[in-house]
């Protein structure tokens, strides 16, 4: 295999008499490699859990066409690291257009099909169990590059080809729970979806040839070697803790009630003396509901509501389903922003979700519910608490949020 024989030219140029010569610069620069590559590792814990979209992102392919559908494809598959890092692994000793060209065509066909096939038909798995099998993913093509199935298992390697298919598919299924997240348009869907696979395959493209421009500046090194190995070790210490992040976080969700803390949902600018007294109040007003809304989800649809609440005030809240998840994005907008600015509280694909709120600026709060099934969801949502809703009280104020007399009384917590 190409791959392969490049690989072992490489090691018997790498044997020249001139590397003896140039032995502290050769130290130095596994020094270097090796600190870089610990560095990028110290990293990884802040970078794991981005590859999702931010809200941005979401409120813009909410408005934008085709085109805004292909710019966050693009932009999404070059913040996608752990998609690079498998290309990055299969050009890694393939020296020839031809050879580039057909490995990673073959990666490219693979995640177009199940991510086209996977958002249209809204077939959704589990995104941290997909994203630890991409991780690993990456530990195999590095451990390819680096001969280890003749060297450690005696064993020939998998066609090179198939594998990258097969991978390939994977990927895809990593990329459609992402686009999944997205309130997709129901008339154009099919167009949404192959708008933003081809701004995947721009993105890809666009990385591919910073790629293979670093490898090629390295190449002409005789210290290739030392970087290939170094680079590949590094890419298989990165899958490997990718993988166990990813894990840790399905066991959170698979889990979710060994993980949870017993408080209740609250925003970051409250006391913890003041957290122990809403906790205990809550606790002791879940039967005592003021309102009950009861709302249907379409199928493949979405809808919001929201209540209106003042700065520092508490309510408490509950919604269930009729047994099907949704996703849910629960957050807040200030009065009076116009820059459309919001502040996400919790976010999940659930069928139940329930907690306290305290909030820090006055302004609308409320939940953002998506529906991916073909059957339309019915939620009950109850609330208690001091709040206005804003579907009987279409009067209130937002830029002078004044509570006024025939507002219901309740109770409040100081």
């Amino acid at each position: 295999m190409n791959q392969f024989n490049t690989r072992s030219t490489l090691t018997a140029t790498v044997k020249a008499p001139l590397e003896v010569a140039s032995r502290p610069l050769f130290v130095n620069r596994n020094l270097f490699f090796l600190m870089v590559g610990i560095f990028l590792i110290l990293l990884l814990p802040d970078f794991a859990y981005a590859h999702g979209m931010s809200e941005e992102e979401k409120l813009a392919i909410i408005e934008g066409g085709n085109l805004r559908y292909m710019w966050l494809g693009a932009t999404h598959m070059l913040s996608g690291y752990d998609h690079l890092a498998f290309v990055f692994g299969i050009i890694f000793f393939l020296t020839n257009f031809r050879d580039i060209a057909k490995y990673v065509t073959a990666f490219t066909v693979g995640h177009s099909v199940t991510l086209i096939f996977a958002t249209f038909n809204a077939i959704q798995l589990n995104y941290y169990l997909i994203d630890a099998v991409i991780a690993l993913s990456v530990c195999y093509i590095a451990f390819t590059n680096l001969d280890g199935f003749r060297k450690y298992l005696g064993i020939n390697p998998p066609n090179m080809m198939v594998m990258i298919l097969s991978l390939g598919l994977i990927h895809g299924f990593g990329l459609s729970t992402r686009l999944q997240a997205l309130p997709l348009s129901e008339d154009e869907l099919l167009l949404n979806i192959i708008s933003f696979n081809v701004g995947i395959e721009i993105g890809q493209i666009s990385a591919l040839v910073l790629m293979l421009l670093v490898i090629a500046t390295f190449r002409k090194s005789h210290h290739f070697q030392t970087f290939s190995t170094i680079t590949n070790y590094f890419l298989i210490i990165a899958g490997g803790l990718l993988f166990l992040m990813q894990m840790h976080g399905y066991e959170h969700t698979a889990n979710a009630e060994e993980f949870t803390n017993s408080t209740p949902p609250l925003q970051n600018a409250v006391d913890s003396k003041k957290v122990v007294g809403i906790k205990s109040t809550a606790e002791s007003q879940l039967s005592e509901w003021k309102d009950t809304i009861n709302l249907t989800i379409p199928a493949r649809g979405d809808k919001e509501y929201k209540v209106f609440v003042k700065q520092g005030a508490v309510f408490n809240y509950s919604w269930v389903t009729d047994g099907e998840e949704l996703f849910f994005d629960f957050h807040g907008e200030p009065s009076g922003d116009t820059t459309g600015a919001f502040e996400s509280f919790e976010k999940d694909t659930v069928t139940q979700s329930s907690g306290t709120l305290v909030t820090t600026f006055s302004g609308t709060h409320g939940w953002y519910w998506k529906n991916y099934t073909n059957n339309p969801v019915n939620i009950t949502l109850r609330l208690t608490g001091e709040y206005q809703r804003k579907d009987i009280a279409l009067d209130v104020k937002e830029s002078s949020p004044v509570i006024k007399k025939s507002k219901p009384k309740h109770d409040s917590i100081d």
